[in-house]
């Protein structure tokens, strides 16, 4: 197998689609299906630029699903500190839902961490997004009711 077939393989549950490491090339479409996909939040952290620096930083974790036609469906952000996993942003076009793309980028992520050793991946789901968390839970994940996020911020833009 050649490396651009390793690295495109066909999610076994939508033949013919693809999914693949997300490139610095994609950043703008991937940000597009951000913004128009509900439960997705983007701040000042989430431009261009610092989405470069993560996908350098995090080589091959975060993943995108791209049809048969070429059109890019699905993204996630994907990345690691050492000791844990953080998958953000996961969202597959609305057109192409129920076809197990969202299903198969987490799972590529989750063995890619998995390859780095890691134990535990943390993911950020909005309080007001029961869609999503239906998603996270179907697929096994559970909330911590003893934790709760808290951040500041590091720029003059406040938080986000």
């Amino acid at each position: 197998m050649n490396e651009e077939s390793r690295r495109a393989q066909d999610s076994p549950a939508a033949p013919g689609w693809s999914i693949r490491p997300m490139c610095a090339a994609d950043l703008a479409a991937v940000r597009e299906l951000w913004q128009t996909t509900a439960g997705v939040g983007l701040s000042s952290s989430d431009s261009i630029e610092s989405l470069g620096r993560h996908l350098a930083r995090n080589q091959e974790m975060s993943q995108v699903a791209v049809s048969p036609e070429g059109r890019l469906v699905g993204a996630v952000l994907c990345g690691h500190d050492g000791v844990r996993g953080y998958v953000r942003h996961l969202a597959v076009a609305a057109d192409c839902r129920g076809r197990g793309i969202g299903r198969g980028l987490v799972d590529r992520c989750l063995e890619g961490l998995r390859a780095l050793g890691l134990h535990k991946c943390t993911i950020f789901v909005f309080a007001d997004n029961p869609r999503g968390r239906d998603f996270w839970e179907h697929a096994g994940w559970f909330g911590r009711p003893d934790l709760q996020v808290m951040q500041i911020g590091l720029q003059d833009e406040g938080q986000g």
